[in-house]
């Protein structure tokens, strides 16, 4: 059963031109087309453009993916009456939940591959292979992260024109102040303000790190780390309060 919902879900989420566009075009047309802007360029003293740009991009698409074809697809249903005619169905509300999860963690990861891929045809990429699995692992945690974010954000909604206006505003945020564009040192003083506060921009640092194995427990991890959790702690707690109305 859970096969055959989870192939269900994979098939409307392709059927999506907006969450497709939006999710698995534009990050790696935008990964190519930056590429061809500063591919020569080098960050933080050593690394190249695709060592760093790779991660952040990948990063990108599991935000995109997580937050418009699981987050905003639950004000969808709610919103449109899906969520109360499934409960009238035998299927468990927790298979399909898990339906969810399953179908965003494919296409995260295969938006992974394909950044990676790219990133080794277009920008020869070197493959290490500790550092790659180092990095699959906490892709997949900070999966965790956004689906549990973006379930607290989306649960405050009731309108589905305002959660897709949210959505759309969001992701352009995230792309400027998150680091997808340009370093953020490089970006206005508001902009590095908003970064601070940017949970999207701690994880790229965090998996900027990983990625080229030069994860250090530093200052600035510590507290990228710490963001990221309390983040998360508190998606938790609103979560439990929103279950509890």
């Amino acid at each position: 059963m859970l096969a055959t919902q989870l192939k269900y879900d994979l098939l409307m989420f392709w059927r999506e031109i907006f969450y497709v566009v939006f999710t698995i075009v534009v990050p790696p047309v935008s990964y190519l087309f930056m590429g061809q802007l500063f591919g020569e360029a080098t960050y933080d003293g050593s690394l190249n453009y695709a060592e760093t740009y790779t991660p952040s991009f990948i990063l990108l698409i599991a935000f995109g993916v997580i937050f418009f074809a699981f987050g905003f697809e639950q004000v969808t249903h709610r919103t449109t009456g899906i969520e109360k005619r499934i409960t009238l169905t035998p299927v468990p509300k927790r298979m399909l939940l898990l339906s969810a999860i399953l179908k965003s963690i494919i296409l995260t990861s295969l938006g992974y591959f394909l950044v990676f891929s790219i990133g080794a045809l277009v920008y020869d990429l070197q493959f290490h292979l500790i550092d790659f699995l180092a990095s699959y692992g906490f892709f997949i945690a900070m999966n965790a992260v956004l689906l549990v974010l973006s379930s607290a954000i989306y649960s405050f909604f009731t309108n589905q024109n305002s959660a897709l206006v949210f959505s759309i505003a969001i992701f352009q945020l995230v792309m400027i102040s998150g680091g997808f564009t340009m370093p953020i040192e490089l970006m206005p003083k508001f902009v590095q303000t908003i970064a601070d506060f940017n949970v999207i921009y701690h994880m790229n640092q965090l998996f900027i790190a990983i990625w080229n194995g030069q994860l250090e427990w530093t200052g600035e991890t510590i507290l990228s780390g710490s963001f990221i959790a309390i983040v998360f702690v508190l998606s938790l707690c609103i979560l439990r309060l929103q279950q509890s109305k």
